[in-house]
């Protein structure tokens, strides 16, 4: 959990910072989705089944708010990283 205090302040900064209107104003999203992908990548099914299970933090939270209000930025980041989850969800039977 702690490892994830980094990623999550830098992703509430980016979010908190970016104004929504084209990918070319995002380039730290662009930095944020690439760990997220690193870490889906280099975890184990087991660390993904044990941190699905775990409640997400009051910081994660508001990132996830952040993303639901501003539907352009979510676009952007979820086409950047929904490939490389959902293959390795796939691969740990987290998805059919």
């Amino acid at each position: 959990m702690k490892k994830r205090f980094p990623l999550v302040a830098t992703a509430f900064f980016l979010m908190s910072t970016c104004s929504a209107s084209a990918q070319e104003q995002y380039p730290l999203l662009d930095m944020v989705a690439e760990k997220v992908i690193q870490k889906y990548q280099q975890s184990s099914c087991e660390q993904l089944w044990i941190q699905k299970s775990q409640e997400k933090s009051p910081r994660e939270q508001e990132i996830i708010e952040l993303l639901r209000n501003d539907p352009q930025m979510r676009q952007i980041f979820l086409n950047r990283v929904a490939g490389p989850i959902a293959n390795k969800m796939f691969e740990c039977g987290m998805i059919p």
